[in-house]
């Protein structure tokens, strides 16, 4: 298992390509991101397709 630390304010690009590089797959992401969403520390609208 990796562990990396981002800075207190990043882009979604940056959190994305983080993940990324943790090799988080695409469904574990949509969670991450959902529950990043519903702590509120996401200022963004999420859709799945």
């Amino acid at each position: 298992k990796k562990l990396t630390v981002l800075k207190n304010s990043v882009s979604l690009d940056e959190l994305v390509n983080g993940l990324n590089a943790l090799g988080v797959g695409p469904a574990d992401m949509i969670s991450i991101l959902q529950a990043i969403k519903a702590a509120g520390a996401l200022q963004a609208d999420i859709t799945v397709m």
